[in-house]
């Protein structure tokens, strides 16, 4: 029994060929020959599960815990980095899609970094050229050139006719990372890896659909000098994501990069929902903060000069009073008016020197008066 694998590159002898059919033979329980280049090995695991489905292999519980799965066993492969990275995700049985929400669980396009354009527009504005954006929001057009799963060129214009003749493809569709582990991840990790650069590519729009939720032993681009850079971005979102691949799948990708020597895993910067743009994320160089000018405080004022305090002028002790004169002894009355007329002291008034009774004829107190 012979099996053709999806490995276009290069020829391998009819004793490897039989020794990985045999192998996967037993991995899979099926003897058939599977579907080459397009379509890639195929298998009754292999085949898109769709909602409702339940497997004797499937886990329904809110928390996957993957079950162990035999490794597979392949021709060897060239030696490359994606490939150390495929040999160290876990391989374990699918999950079930029975409860799959892609809206629900994964959320839609976003605009993390809140520049207007969310994550489609970032992605078309990455993979296109002579792009053209009226508002600079949206891409009203531009071209593909090649498209990386046929390797054709197309020109996209924006409209409810055309729009989908460039699709964003999930390398890794959500519908595989939710049955091999992403259900095990929050709601914002769903999200953002719904939303990450580095899962995404602008394609052919029916190719896309006809790859739909296909795992890579299902599905492999129609473009064979694609097909180690996609294996190798399926590889690198995995191990990202912390997700695992199913037996079927890791024969499948496996035998892609037996042609792929030296083949390198792409990179991207964490994802954080906030912090995505069309290309990696640039680092934020943050302008520095000039250090503010010292605070030259203003002298204090000197204090005023205080005047001393008024001392109150002792007091002086007042000039005692001076002693009223004792009162004169009364001069002696004039002996009578003419008396008093010749001593010039006429009129006198009562209590005067020389004043009398006798003297003051009319009793007015005005004596010897004109």
């Amino acid at each position: 029994m012979t099996l053709s694998l999806a490995s276009p590159h290069r020829a391998r002898t009819a004793a490897a060929w039989t020794s990985a059919a045999m192998a996967l033979a037993l991995l899979t329980g099926c003897s058939g020959a599977p579907a080459d280049q397009g379509g890639g090995p195929a298998s009754a695991e292999s085949t898109t599960t769709t909602p409702g489905e339940s497997s004797a292999a499937a886990s329904s519980a809110p928390a996957e815990t993957p079950s162990a799965a035999a490794e597979p066993t392949v021709a060897p492969a060239a030696s490359s980095e994606a490939l150390s990275a495929l040999n160290g995700l876990r391989v374990a049985a699918r999950g079930t899609m029975s409860d799959y929400d892609r809206d629900g669980l994964f959320g839609g396009w976003i605009d993390a970094d809140g520049d207007c354009e969310d994550t489609r527009q970032e992605i078309l504005n990455r993979d296109l050229d002579d792009v053209v954006s009226a508002d600079g929001c949206r891409v009203d057009s531009g071209i593909l050139n090649p498209d990386p799963y046929t390797d054709t060129t197309i020109n996209f214009v924006r409209g409810p006719a055309t729009s989908s003749d460039v699709q964003i493809d999930h390398v890794v569709s959500l519908g595989n990372a939710w049955i091999t582990g992403a259900r095990n991840l929050t709601q914002q990790e769903r999200v953002e890896l719904a939303n990450d650069p580095l899962n995404l590519l602008a394609v052919d729009g029916p190719t896309n659909q006809a790859k739909s939720d296909k795992p890579a032993d299902a599905w492999l681009p129609p473009n064979v000098d694609f097909r180690c850079e996609f294996v190798a971005i399926q590889i690198a979102v995995k191990v990202k994501s912390e997700l695992w691949v199913t037996a079927p799948e890791k024969t499948a990708m496996t035998e892609v990069l037996a042609d792929c020597e030296g083949q390198g895993l792409p990179t991207g910067a964490t994802v954080a929902v906030g912090d995505i743009d069309g290309n990696a994320p640039a680092p934020v160089v943050e302008a520095p903060v000039p250090a503010p000018a010292p605070v030259q405080e203003a002298p204090a004022p000197e204090p005023a000069p205080v005047a001393p305090a008024p001392v109150a002028p002792a007091p002086v002790a007042p000039a005692p009073a001076p002693e009223p004169a004792a009162p004169a002894a009364p001069a002696a009355a004039f002996a009578n008016c003419t008396a008093a007329k010749a001593a010039g002291a006429a009129p006198l008034y009562a209590g005067s020197p020389g004043y009398a009774p006798k003297l003051d004829r009319d009793g007015d107190g005005v004596a010897c008066e004109k």
